[in-house]
Parts: C-alpha cells; structure tokens; sequence
C-alpha cells in the first residue's frame, strides 16, 4: 500500500483523530528513501549498494511523555497495531493539541532523484578515472580509496487536522582520500564535497581533479611536517570545515532538549554575555542546495534561520515542538530524525559564526607566534560542560605573522566558553564546510551544514609531542 493510499483511507484519519485525541501533539510520518552508495579502493569496487527504505512512524506526545511506533510494512493492520502501543500515553490525561505547524511554499533544491540523473556505467568509470588521474599524478601515490553516494528522500507528514505536508530532498557526496610514501613515511589527505542536488558538479572534469590535487598538497604537506608543540598558544581557525569546532563544541548545547533538561553548559544564560561582541552564531535551515538545508523538518515545521548567539549574547536555541512547548517558545524548524524508526529531536541543520569585519591577512600579521588550523579531523564533546578534543589534520606554525612549516600531531583542548570568551577577531571571509558532514546524537545521523570566517582564539590548549 502506497503512503496516498494509506491516507486517503478514511479509516487512516479516523485512527489518528482517535490516538491523538487528548494529546498534545503528533503525526504520522511516512518515508520513502532510496539510495545508493560505491566504494573505489586499492584499484577495485570494492562494494557497491542499492537500498530502498520505506516505512511509517506514529508519534503520540503527552506532556514530556512520547509513545512511538514504527513499521515497515504500510497497510492499516500495522498502522492499527501501532495506534494500539502509543495509545497508552494518555491515560488519565485530556490536553489541548499544540498549534499546526505554518505552511511553506519555499523550493531550496531539486526534487529530481540524482540516482536516476547519471547512468550507472558512467559512475564506475567516474571512480575509475579519479583512482587513475590521482596514481598518474603523483609517483609516490600508495593508495587510493574514493566513495560516492547519491539519496533520495520522499517525506509525507499527516497532521492531527488532516494536512499533509511534504518535503522531497536529493542529497550527493563525493569523498577522496590518498596517501602518499616518501622515505617509508606514509601520509594521508582526505577532501570531499556534496550538497542537496544532482551528481551534475560531481561529474565534471575540472570539479574532481581540483579535489584529487587537493587531497595530494594535504598529504604532502604532512609528509614534511614537524611535530606540533604543546601547551597554550594562540590558535587561528581557517575559514569552512573549521566550524566543526563550533557545532560540535557549541552547537549541541545550544539544543533545546540540553537546556530544558538542565544538562547543557548553557543551561540558565538566555539573556547573558557568553562570548565576544565580535560573535554571532546562527543555525539556518534555508541555504539553498547545502546539506543541512531542508524545506519542513521532520515534524512539518518550516525551516529557518535561528540567531543563537548575536553580538556576544545568547539569544536563541533551536527547537522541535515538543521542546519548545515545555518551554514556552516557538519551535524553530529543528525537530530531526534519522529515519521514520526514530523519533525527531532538536538537530542542527547548518551552523555558522556570522562574517566579521576583519581582512583575514591583518589577522595572521597580527599574530606574533600560533597555529594555524586550515582543517580538522575527529573529535569528541561532553555536553554538560561544553569540553572537547579535536585533531587538526592539516595545520601550520605562525612565526612572526606568517604562515610558515606544517606541524602534525596539534589536538585542541579545551570547552565551548572557553573559545566563545577568547575570540579575539573575527574575519570578513565567511565559508561554508565542502558539503561533507553528518551529525550524530543519541543513536542517530543526519546530514548537517557547519560555516564560519578565519578566527583567532588568543588562548587554548593544544596536546602535541613537542615542548
């Protein structure tokens, strides 16, 4: 049974009044995704995958409680079955129902499958001719390992009052890594790019052999590198993929669900002084093609543009409904999920430090001695107290307002105040992340955004085998 079967069913609609009444809020969310993803390594397809997911959620919301309950089998037996589990969470209780979301008639992206748009011959040969241009273009190249993926995603939401609401999102990645052996030292550079669109950009010659000469200066910058030194230094961010310091470091506790639980760093600041007047801080759902980006969020709320943080205070947090309702506020377009087996919560879409007014050359001039960060790897949080841990894959010394030899080894200790308070200058350069990144919470990923300017935080730790 197709999903237009399913609701115009008068039975479907009966079924929902009946769970949802005496609710405060919830919906039947109901997915349609394929997707399809190859793996280039060592000269071969080493796996290549096609995969169609396709299922429904029932979501009853009573005060903080949730009854949630998913199949994949779409007909009205399991849809009865899973009335009959969420159910349960209204006994003794007789609410209002939470306001519809408001309507959106805004297109960001295509709604054409980019699965469909590149036939599968010419996406082996694409893995083919990266692997063979990149071992033809440096000598000293010891492996190759590129990965391609294409998604398509259909969702429908039926709201308590009947409204169905849509959202259908295309989304590409293309990622490559070399690594490279010079006098038995191996190194390795990793690039990649992708966004809610068709594989067209991916494809193009000019596109992809810039990303393979990128991957090769990063591992050859390595190869020569020093050990990074430890200790407190002053530490420029490059502008882009950096600002997944700031959505890892910041924006999670800047999440509705943390801050209504009393568990995030931020918790009881709205209002306050928390960084810079230099820094804004912003998550916006509605940039056109990003990754991040999405028409609806997962529940049916438009998405938008959420200041955070602005001239230094705390202004905002990003919602999903049922936060923002336990807390007296607007839900802000931010309720995610995974998939239709997962139920939605506060998520980042696209995270970004607004542009500052300073010529991103005067800021490394100005720096005496430091490290440059241009990108980094993993790295971890702790939200209660806003502390992390993050490798910089590729980084440099500054000596005398000069970038100067490459450094490895260089982990940045340290909490999401402590950058907030000591952002010393925010440049004019404002980039967004390739088009690469997903997000993890509670179990779940979802494709995210991260932006920002050159930055520099006049003190933070940095873990190196140097002194």
């Amino acid at each position: 049974m197709s999903f237009d079967e399913l609701t115009n069913n008068s039975f479907t609609n009966k079924i929902l009044e009946q769970v949802l009444h005496g609710c405060d809020d919830g919906e039947l969310f109901f997915e349609d995704t394929i997707n399809e993803s190859f793996l280039f390594d060592d000269s071969v397809l080493k796996n290549s995958s096609f995969n169609k997911i396709k299922g429904f959620g029932l979501r009853a919301i009573n005060e903080e409680l949730i009854g949630y309950s998913h199949s994949n089998s779409i007909d009205l037996s399991s849809l009865k079955n899973a009335a009959e589990v969420v159910s349960s969470v209204k006994k003794g209780y007789s609410g209002t129902l939470s306001l519809e979301p408001k309507k959106t008639n805004k297109i960001l992206y295509t709604d054409k499958n980019p699965i469909e748009s590149v036939d599968y011959k010419k996406k082996i040969k694409l893995l083919k001719d990266i692997n063979e241009y990149a071992r033809k273009l440096d000598g000293r190249t010891r492996q190759v390992s590129i990965s391609l993926s294409g998604n398509y995603q259909k969702i429908n939401i039926l709201r308590p009052s009947g409204d169905i609401l849509e959202d259908i999102r295309p989304l590409v990645r293309l990622n490559i890594s070399i690594t490279l052996e010079q006098n038995g030292k191996k190194e390795t550079g990793s690039v990649g790019l992708g966004g809610r669109s068709l594989y067209g950009e991916i494809f193009a010659e000019e596109v992809w052999k810039k990303e393979v000469k990128k991957a090769l200066k990063q591992a050859e910058v390595m190869i020569e590198a020093k050990d990074a030194p430890a200790g407190e230094q002053t530490v420029v961010l490059g502008p882009g993929w950096p600002g997944i310091l700031l959505h890892e470091a910041i924006g999670h506790g800047l999440e509705g669900d943390f801050n209504r639980k009393k568990i995030s760093v931020f918790t009881e600041l709205m209002g306050t002084k928390v960084a810079d007047d230099e820094v804004t801080v912003y998550d916006d759902g509605t940039i056109e093609n990003r990754r991040g980006s999405y028409i609806i969020d997962d529940e049916g709320t438009p998405s938008a543009k959420t200041i955070l943080i602005e001239k230094g205070k705390l202004v905002g947090l990003m919602q999903d409904r049922q936060n923002a309702r336990l807390m007296n506020v607007e839900p802000t377009g931010n309720g995610r999920r995974q998939s239709y087996a997962h139920q939605p919560m506060p998520r980042m879409s696209n995270t970004l430090m607004a542009a500052g007014k300073h010529d991103p050359l005067e800021i490394l001039k100005g720096t005496k001695k430091g490290i440059f960060a241009k990108t980094f790897g993993g790295g971890q949080v702790d939200i209660t107290n806003g502390k992390f841990v993050f490798s910089a894959s590729e980084a440099y010394m500054i000596e005398n307002g000069k970038i100067t030899y490459p450094i490895k080894g260089a982990t940045l200790i340290g909490s999401g105040f402590e950058v907030l308070k000591n952002v010393q200058y925010v440049g004019n350069d404002l980039q967004m992340d390739p088009g690469i990144g997903t997000c993890g919470k509670n179990g779940q990923g979802v494709p995210v955004g991260v932006g920002q300017p050159t930055l520099k935080i006049k003190a933070l730790t940095v873990g190196g085998t140097s002194n």
